[in-house]
């Protein structure tokens, strides 16, 4: 059986790279504003039954990774016990060399649960009995997990139909040290080609906000009260998921055309879904920036590809890609009619298609700002989201916002996860992000000031994104 190969260089291939890590990076705060932790679970402090509870539920990375192992489904969404599905992940690991995978498990078996060893169908009974007898104890309750890593304040992902009675919860319990915000996610607000989905969604809003959703207006006037509402919790920062930017430009009257004829039970063509999401993100950038929110756009997914699976198993389970379309003439129009309207919030644009790094990242260096007030770099390229969320795919990001931007600037990592254990990807990051520039100081491209260079990768690790959100942290 091999030693750890987590060693404390993990990752860190010169001399300046470990410097920069170990003096500059590790120890810092983890402010994490971008997750899909659920708020209950923190506001109750939940604890675990298990591993796989902790672990595997709702991972569709490691779901997609064993269907490539061939693991049948009952073992891994279906009706299979948690040690079999346990195992199955155990039998899996081995295979998943040099996939980002391995080593975010080994990290994660590590620091949560001091486990060094490789992680093997012939480890699976250590694991799993040392791994809940630890979960047995209140100190790996989710809060304790958190705090573990050093994590300060999260931004979970709400839509705007949520009570938020959680994070009204969490602000109250003075026990609780790690401060948790809503982000406003309207997403299901653009679906007008599903009329029954978006009709039910419709009276949500109107139920919640005291509203009339009955008219274009009123329904105007929900979401913005509801936007009034999470930023008298906190929160401070919009989230979307796209496929793409909306192009085709709508008026109001459009709009409200559109949205009166799905009222009435009849779905929106795809010419004019794309219409109405053209008006509604215009609208919601226009509340983002009122209130001096920050904006952040998700673009760049295929979902729900295996329509078998859809259909049996739903969305969100391991079934989206990669979109390969041209996202820049969009994404410009876009910019540049809530730059001209006076209405451009704060931004920043997760790219899912490594291709369009460099061109999204320079599309937003025209819409900088300097006006008094405004933080550098307003607008960014944010990391490496989803299918880049791996060392390559890591170093690309850093290297396409080094050359468009100021690397300086850059709000650093976030985990895009639902599991507790996640936390462990912002290490991962910073090994990452300390490697690259420190290849640099070695080559002489960068002087060897470490004051200089290890401050700003201090500041990309927590106080960049601390200084930028303006969140209470």
């Amino acid at each position: 059986m091999s030693d750890s190969f987590i060693t404390d260089d993990f990752m860190l291939q010169s001399i300046a790279a470990k410097e920069l890590y170990h003096d500059f990076a590790k120890d810092e705060p983890i402010l994490d504003f971008h997750n899909h932790l659920p708020p209950d679970e923190i506001a109750s402090d939940r604890s675990f039954a298990n591993l796989f509870d902790v672990w595997l539920a709702g991972d569709h990375y490691k779901w997609r990774a064993m269907r490539a192992n061939g693991i049948c489904e009952s073992r891994i969404t279906g009706d299979a016990d948690p040690r079999d599905k346990f195992d199955a992940w155990a039998e899996t690991v081995p295979h998943t060399l040099r996939n980002a995978l391995y080593h975010w498990t080994h990290l994660e078996l590590d620091r949560y649960f001091g486990f060094e060893k490789l992680f093997s169908p012939d480890t699976a009974d250590e694991v799993w009995e040392a791994g809940n007898e630890a979960l047995a104890s209140p100190s790996f309750s989710c809060r304790s997990l958190l705090e573990k890593m050093k994590v300060k304040a999260l931004c979970t992902t709400d839509d705007p139909v949520h009570s938020l009675e959680h994070h009204k919860a969490i602000a109250g319990d003075d026990s609780i040290d790690i401060v948790v915000y809503p982000t406003f996610r309207p997403d299901a607000a653009l679906w007008v080609n599903d009329s029954e989905h978006f009709n039910n969604y419709a009276n949500q809003l109107a139920e919640v906000s005291g509203g009339d959703c009955g008219s274009f207006s009123g329904f105007l006037d929900a979401i913005r009260s509801r936007h009034d509402f999470f930023h008298e919790l906190g929160g401070r920062i919009s989230d979307h998921g796209l496929y793409t930017i909306f192009q085709t430009e709508c008026s109001k009257a459009e709009a409200e055309k559109i949205f009166d004829k799905v009222r009435t039970g009849k779905c929106a063509d795809e010419a004019e879904t794309d219409k109405f999401g053209n008006f509604l993100m215009l609208y919601f950038a226009e509340l983002d920036a009122s209130r001096g929110w920050t904006k952040q756009l998700h673009i760049g997914c295929e979902r729900n590809n295996n329509s078998r699976v859809f259909g049996e198993l739903g969305r969100d389970v391991g079934c989206d890609s990669i979109a390969d379309i041209n996202h820049t003439a969009a994404f410009r129009q876009y910019l540049d009619t809530l730059d001209s309207r006076g209405q451009l919030p704060k931004m920043i644009v997760y790219n899912l298609n490594p291709k369009d790094n460099y061109s999204l990242s320079a599309m937003v260096g025209n819409f900088q700002s300097g006006k008094p007030g405004e933080p550098p770099c307003r607008l960014q390229l944010g990391t490496a989201w989803w299918f880049l969320d791996t060392k390559e795919g890591m170093e690309w990001q850093i290297n396409a916002f080094s050359n468009t931007s100021l690397l300086s600037r850059f709000l650093g990592m976030l985990t895009d996860s639902r599991s507790f254990l996640s936390f462990t990807r912002h290490e991962y990051f910073r090994r990452i992000l300390c490697n690259v520039v420190g290849q640099d100081v070695e080559n002489g491209e960068i002087p060897r000031d470490m004051e200089l260079v290890g401050n700003m990768v201090k500041r990309i690790c927590y106080q960049n994104a601390a200084d930028f959100f303006g969140l209470d942290v």
